[in-house]
């Protein structure tokens, strides 16, 4: 079992999650972050932590953003490890509550970084 990272994330790309993770699963991505099902210990630590309600145990993850555990397993194998928090994206206030914004993903890695 893991957990996923869903669509609310997008654009918004907080990372209190990343600070509680035991295991180092997170993934960045430019406008993303993406959680590692082989490294997830399922433990469900992040899952309060984001402010966006955008982190869900795979078994509970909604059907319309079913996509995002394929997102998830694919872009983790190609950005790089995050495991200190970083600031939130400049925008992050007005994307959180914005809806159907997957078109926005961007699949380049984190900033400062190569996958």
């Amino acid at each position: 079992m893991t957990h996923v990272v869903a669509e609310p994330c997008i654009e918004c790309k907080h990372t209190d999650c990343v600070t509680v993770c035991p295991v180092d699963c997170f993934h960045e991505g430019e406008n993303f972050l993406a959680i590692d099902p082989d490294e997830c210990i399922d433990c469900g630590a992040c899952v309060p932590q984001c402010p966006v309600d955008a982190i869900f145990p795979e078994f509970e993850l909604p059907e319309r953003w079913s996509e995002y555990l394929e997102l998830n397993e694919r872009l983790s194998q190609v950005w790089p490890v995050l495991s200190t928090k970083k600031d939130a994206l400049a925008g992050a206030a007005s994307w959180g509550s914005v809806q159907s914004k997957r078109e926005q993903l961007s699949e380049a890695p984190g900033p400062g970084t190569e996958a």
